[in-house]
């Protein structure tokens, strides 16, 4: 089996696959990868299953070492990567020669991936490999860590895959809580016209938003007993600040909910870099199934969307349209500069 050794680890790197549904009556949230949607990248990519666990890095750098030559996507937010010196493209494959060094850095924030041909093997537990930090399953990884990879019956590299415009901020849609109505109708109508942004206090387990806009406490929030929550929910805290629940977070609470997250713009927020905009828009739960079920077949055919980092010119249909060699001017005009 193939095993890769982590070289450097800031803090923020662990294992991570698409986490644990079903134990939200355990007392236990799903977890996984802060965005979903870059380990269906990277497994359309390496041509492998969107279960296998890959390697994510919460804003911080990374550097492995592989036994074996090795099969390699990068998805995510950006990042400096570099393999022997030689810069790799960010939202491709690669193959890595056996023994050569991989260094990820520079990340401007939100959550890069690593995916490993094969995916990282080890201990399952309740189905999943992932690291639930808050649930005190797995841990962070460390410089000296060695990693066992699993068969890699794949062989294609040197693709790439156009990501979903989620690095920006933008548009999060959501749909209506049970406590919805408690806020004035006003009170609604400003907060969907707010521009909010990432604070600095945020995690796995969620984030906090902030804004130019007075707050959005609510008084009768505060006799609201404690029932299921689920990431992508909006709680309102008691500073009147919305906290929008991530992968790790709780699986109760009593702070009321102006609204949830669709799963399908989650990456936006997960993504958005601190000075980004963020904005609210309510949908109906029939506008909602039918935004998932859209960005669910989006995801089935990525694989229909890559292409070649270095395409063959016999592939190009309008090669023409192309400027291959640039400097050359006409003979007309280069007679006028003699002239």
């Amino acid at each position: 089996m193939t095993e890769v050794t982590l070289l450097r680890a800031g803090p923020g790197v662990t294992v991570q696959d698409m986490g644990r549904p079903g134990y939200l009556a355990q007392g236990l949230s799903r977890g996984g990868a802060a965005d979903r949607l870059a380990l269906c990248e990277g497994a359309a990519l390496l041509g492998q299953g969107s279960d296998l666990a890959a390697l994510e890095i919460a804003g911080s750098f990374l550097s492995i070492e592989a036994s074996a030559p090795l099969r390699i996507a990068l998805t995510g937010a950006p990042m400096r990567a570099v393999c022997d010196g030689a810069a790799l493209v960010w939202q491709a494959s690669h193959l890595l020669p056996a023994g050569a060094r991989l260094d990820l850095s520079g990340s401007r924030g939100g959550y890069s991936y690593l995916h490993l041909g094969g995916g990282v093997t080890g201990a399952q537990v309740l189905g999943a490999g992932s690291a639930h930090l808050g649930a005190g399953i797995g841990r962070m990884l460390e410089a000296g860590d060695s990693l066992l990879l699993g068969p890699d019956r794949g062989r294609e590299t040197g693709m790439t895959l156009a990501p979903l415009d989620r690095f920006e901020g933008g548009l999060l849609r959501m749909v209506e809580t049970p406590q919805t109505r408690l806020f004035p109708e006003a009170m609604r109508a400003r907060f969907i016209e707010t521009i909010f942004h990432k604070d600095a206090r945020g995690n796995r387990m969620g984030q906090r938003l902030v804004s130019e806009s007075e707050s959005f406490a609510l008084q009768a929030g505060l006799s609201i007993l404690s029932e299921a929550i689920v990431p992508g929910d909006i709680q309102i805290t008691g500073d009147g600040a919305p906290f929008v629940l991530l992968a790790e977070c709780q699986t109760t609470g009593g702070y009321p909910r102006i609204g949830t997250v669709l799963p399908c713009d989650l990456p936006r927020l997960v993504q958005a870099p601190p000075k980004a905009p963020l904005q609210f828009q309510f949908v109906t739960l029939d506008e909602a199934v039918v935004l998932e079920r859209a960005e669910a077949e989006r995801r089935a055919s990525l694989g229909m969307s890559m292409e070649p980092l270095i395409r063959d010119p016999h592939d190009i249909a309008d090669l023409l349209a192309y400027q291959l060699i640039s400097g050359v001017t006409r003979g007309d005009d280069l007679e006028r500069t003699r002239a």
